[in-house]
């Protein structure tokens, strides 16, 4: 064959070469003379796949509707940003894609020096390449994304149009990321009970991976948080659907492992949990994959596939946690416990912090995989929605902010409470003050709306207060971004859903309506055209007290390829919220249904979440600067800690 069919034939072979480079690097973990492959290995299938994915991508940017995949997905009509993100809106691509992002992380610690020598090293990218050869075998064997279809069709499907968006285009590969940070920590951690050595050089050369991990997988869920809340039209942004859940499930463990590694590279101590927590985030980065991509639920960002793809998945899921969770059951006895400390100190609130996270963990696997295994067992079909989640979450996010607020301002080993009044005071005087403006400016009403507000209020405080004190380091710094990113987002959850307005009314053009204190007024429904779509969008007047305020524009959209209809919200800030319209369908008697919120400080979830992933940047900047610091000092190595040669 010759023209462009050529480069996706390539692109397969250079997978194929990928799986044997994946395959050399695992074999470093059975022998020493074979550990000198797992560096070059690890550089050679992070390119290898980089170019396979390169070739499925130039496929779908010159709409080679050879592929099958290209067909299934794509259009010659499609603008090209939804060209490139058909690439991984679908199964086949998006676990390339996984592939990829793995293959480059592993090139990336194979590339830079690790402290704790080549021979650890080497065994995590061992690790590394068992873990991407199982999914090498799957894409080559059960979920081939060079398939070809011959004859060759002269247009395809195209995209599902929901997935036509900036906002999740961005979404899976921010996750990804993510899941990957937490999959190169799993290796570390495997390393270390091989070698049955954990500690504070351990901690120090783990928590920037766990750090960008949380700090991705925070921007990834806040991604799709923020798509569900523009374009689906519901006027929520959390539904505490399985596939929201499956992301949620491994950021908690993260937030956790990023606690813990914190007391193990400061103090020494919670050896074990630290590696029982790196273990349980990729297990949970797995089962996140086998959920989405096994068939066993649809969702709009779920691909639903053969049984046979959900038996593989499911088989490499148990293989792969299994024998971690072996690993870690064999060796952990052989780790030493490490350093004591007392209950009340920072240790001790970190173990607090950990313990709920732990707890919301469990209510969230709880709620998302009994229904699942249920309709497995016996085919009934029960659903477990918000009532259950925020019932039972909510308690606990509220004591973990209070434990967040305390922990910075206690010493390691043995806090004391001699300052702690003191320190408080301010948080405290917070706590108070925030829900009482509420009740002034927004008629703030019921207990959790009141100790949602009095959390936040506190946890802002405090962390404004931690950023403040006499000379803060980088990583008390960022320390505090983020605690100031968790506060401002359970403020704006909170005054989104307890504060928020709404109306549901069927008017005709030219007419109005009043609530919240708002006109609202019907001016015109009119058909509009994009460059694969059309659509009836309404313009929605708001005023107040006869001042115009706002123009809101939703829309109706019908796509042609493949034919579906959307919902375009009209979204307007105001007043550190949003006015949220959507356009319903006409009655048949030329009247229109048009539903409405006012969503007060909406915007705190985004800019919170925002925060929150740059506050892990910024600590994480702090632990690189400390470290290049000490190795320049050449400080002497710690007790029980892993010599660090030069690589």
């Amino acid at each position: 064959m010759t023209g462009f069919p050529s480069i996706p034939e390539v692109g397969h072979l250079a997978l194929w070469l990928a799986a044997a480079a994946a395959l050399l690097q695992a074999l470093a973990l059975f022998g020493r003379d074979l550990e000198r492959v797992a560096r070059p290995a690890a550089i050679a299938q992070g390119l290898l796949v980089l170019f396979a994915f390169g070739a499925l991508g130039w496929a779908f940017l010159v709409s080679d509707f050879s592929l099958e995949l290209v067909v299934a997905n794509s259009h010659t009509m499609k603008p090209t940003l939804y060209k490139v993100t058909g690439i991984w809106a679908n199964h086949e691509g998006s676990m390339l894609l996984w592939v990829l992002i793995l293959s480059l992380a592993g090139a990336l610690l194979a590339l830079f020096p690790l402290a704790l020598g080549p021979r650890f090293k080497a065994r995590a990218l061992a690790v590394l390449g068992i873990v991407a050869l199982g999914f090498f075998a799957f894409l080559l064997f059960a979920s081939n994304p060079f398939a070809r279809v011959d004859p060759a069709p002269t247009e395809g499907n195209g995209l599902n149009p929901l997935l036509q968006d900036p906002g999740l285009a961005f979404h899976p590969p921010t996750l990804y990321v993510g899941y990957v940070g937490l999959v190169v920590a799993f290796a570390l951690a495997v390393a270390a009970l091989l070698d049955g050595k954990v500690s504070p050089a351990w901690a120090r050369a783990t928590r920037p991976w766990v750090s960008a991990a949380w700090a991705f997988l925070t921007l990834g869920i806040a991604l799709g948080a923020w798509w569900a809340y523009y374009e689906l039209g519901w006027g929520g942004w959390w539904f505490w659907d399985p596939v929201e859940n499956a992301a949620l499930m491994p950021w908690l463990v993260a937030t956790a492992l990023l606690h813990s590694i914190r007391v193990l590279e400061t103090r020494d101590a919670l050896r074990n949990w630290t590696l029982m927590l790196a273990i349980l985030g990729f297990a949970l980065s797995m089962l996140g994959t086998f959920i989405v991509r096994s068939g066993v639920l649809t969702s709009v960002h779920a691909f639903a596939v053969d049984p046979t793809r959900g038996l593989f998945l499911l088989i490499l899921l148990l293989l792969l946690t299994g024998g971690a969770f072996a690993v870690w059951a064999l060796r952990a006895p052989k780790v030493a416990e490490g350093a004591r400390f007392a209950p009340f100190s920072r240790e001790g609130f970190l173990v607090v912090n950990n313990l709920l996270l732990m707890a919301l963990l469990s209510i969230v696997f709880i709620g998302t995989l009994y229904p699942l295994a249920l309709e497995a067992a016996n085919g009934r079909q029960i659903s477990v929605g918000p009532p259950y989640f925020n019932a039972t979450t909510l308690p606990l996010v509220l004591l973990l902010a209070l434990v967040m607020g305390i922990g910075p301002f206690l010493a390691w080993k043995r806090g004391g409470a001699r300052h702690l009044g003191r320190r408080l005071a301010v948080p405290a005087l917070a706590a108070a003050l925030l829900p009482l403006a509420g009740l002034a400016f927004f008629g703030l009403k019921g207990v959790m709306a009141v100790l949602g507000f009095a959390a936040a209020g506190w946890l802002v405080a405090s962390s404004l207060f931690l950023m403040v004190r006499r000379a803060p380091t980088m990583l008390q710094i960022g320390t505090a971004i983020a605690h100031l990113g968790v506060g401002l987002a359970i403020l704006g959850a909170t005054a989104s859903g307890a504060l928020q307005r709404e109306a549901l009314v069927s008017i005709s053009v030219g007419d109005g309506f009043s609530f919240a204190g708002l006109d609202v007024s019907l001016e015109d429904v009119r058909p509009r055209a994009g460059p694969n779509w059309t659509a009836l969008e309404a313009t929605l007047q708001v005023s107040r007290k006869g001042e115009p305020l706002a123009t809101l524009v939703p829309q109706s959209r019908t796509y042609t390829s493949p034919p579906m209809e959307t919902t375009e919200a009209g979204i307007v800030g105001w007043r550190m919220g949003d006015l949220y319209a959507v356009l319903g369908k006409p009655d048949g008697s030329g009247k229109w249904q048009i539903h409405i919120w006012v969503k007060p400080l909406v915007h705190f979830i985004w800019g919170g979440a925002i925060l929150m992933a740059l506050g892990a940047v910024v600590a994480m900047g702090g632990a690189v600067r400390l470290r290049t610091r000490r190795r320049s000092e050449r400080v002497p190595a710690e007790p029980g800690a892993v010599p660090l040669p030069a690589e």
